[in-house]
Parts: structure tokens; sequence; C-alpha cells
């Protein structure tokens, strides 16, 4: 399980998280939503440790990580899969697929994390020489999924997995998450498409100036059309 509990995060001057407190249950998807600039994304980072809380308290099981370094948060198993695809332009696929095992001396050297990647997404395979910025908005958000999932981690954080992505990659991409739930993975999920979200989680948090202005079971906020648009702003 993973547990927020009273986190203040800020860009300088900027309070973004304010008392923010919310709960993971392990082997749960869990959507985070809200307009922009509500915090979804800071959330994400903030557990990540790319952005320092100035206080509070963020545990992973009975591990305390808030203040870790990312690097130590990914060796506890937390990956995170960032917005806006996040690749390296001048690698190719193939190295920018090995940048999510660096952590993992097992994973660098077992040929099958890579082969699951490659059963999820098979286009991957003949992109594995193309650098980065060759790729399609679309592609490179599939390598970038990729890569997250590399080190096989027991704790995914996905900020707007679906931008770019065609309809029909958007339906896969449901499956996809519901396959990782299905083998024990816990989801923190941050995404605008609501249909998405609500339709993969197994709870939702709406997020509203930096902390939870609602909290419901993903079904009851899925049929709430008021609510949303009282939030989501549509």
């Amino acid at each position: 399980m993973l547990t927020l509990d009273n986190v203040w995060a800020s860009y300088g001057p900027v309070q973004v998280l304010r008392g923010l407190s919310f709960h993971v249950p392990e082997g749960k998807v869990i959507a985070l939503l809200g307009g922009n600039g509500s915090g979804k994304s800071t959330t994400l980072k903030t557990i990540m440790g790319a952005v320092k809380a100035s206080s509070g308290s963020i545990k992973l099981g009975d591990d305390e990580i808030c203040g870790l370094d990312p690097r130590d948060v990914l060796k506890k198993g937390v990956s995170l899969v960032p917005q806006g695809r996040r690749i390296f332009a001048p690698l190719t696929v193939a190295d920018n697929l090995r940048l999510g095992s660096v952590t993992s001396k097992r994973a660098r050297n077992d040929r099958s994390h890579y082969d699951s990647v490659f059963a999820r997404f098979p286009e991957i395979t003949g992109w594995l020489r193309r650098r980065g910025d060759a790729l399609s908005v679309g592609q490179q958000q599939l390598v970038a999924f990729g890569r997250g999932l590399i080190s096989e981690p027991k704790f995914l954080l996905l900020d707007e997995p679906s931008a770019g992505l065609a309809p029909v990659l958007v339906e896969r991409l449901g499956e996809i998450i519901g396959d990782l739930k299905k083998s024990g993975t816990t989801i923190l999920l941050v995404e605008q498409n609501v249909h998405l979200a609500l339709s993969v989680a197994d709870f939702g948090y709406i997020l509203r100036d930096g902390k939870i202005a609602m909290a419901e079971p993903a079904e009851k906020l899925f049929g709430n059309k008021e609510l949303i648009r009282h939030y989501l702003g549509g």
C-alpha cells in the first residue's frame, strides 16, 4: 500500500500540494483526477522524489520514501511513466528501453523482461534501431510506457498515458492496464480521459487545489456526470 499523509510540496514560492492525504491499496488501480493545475502530475513527481515535499509522509508499505532520490524510489519497485512521453530523443529505442532497467541487475540480464514488453507492444520490435526523435508522438508514448515496464515494477505511476494515442491504441491501453492489475501490479493513474480512467480503476480521487476534494469508488464517479462537470470541467 502507498500512503500519503499531509503532504505539502511547491515549486519555489508556488504552493501546489496542500496537505494531500490518500492511499493506494496493493493490487488496485486508483485514478487521480482533476482539472489543469490541480496538482496531479506534481503528486506523482513527489512520490517519485523528483519534487521534494516540504513536509508530510509518503510510505510504501512500512517504508518511508518521502525525501528519497528517484533512483532509490525506483529500487523499491516504483516506476513512473511521465507525462509528455519524455524519451531521450538522441538515443535509439533500444537504448531508451535499457534505461528502464538501470536499477535492476536482474532486469538488465534477463531477456524475459524485454520479451514481456514486446508482447504487449509488438510494434516496438520494429523501431529498436530508430532514434527517439524519429518516432511519432504516439510511438514515443508506447516506448515510454514500455520503458516503465522493463523492470517489472510492483507499483506503477502513469501520468497521462493515453496522450497522443490513436483511439484504437487507447482501447489497447485500457486492456494492458487491466492485465497489469491481474498480474499484481498496483497502479496510480493520472489521466485526462475520464472515461478511460474510471473504466479501468477500482477507486477514484478528485484533486482540487492540491488536496482531495472527492473520493468515491470508480463506478460511482463514472455515473455522476454532474460531479465530473463540477470538478473536472467537462
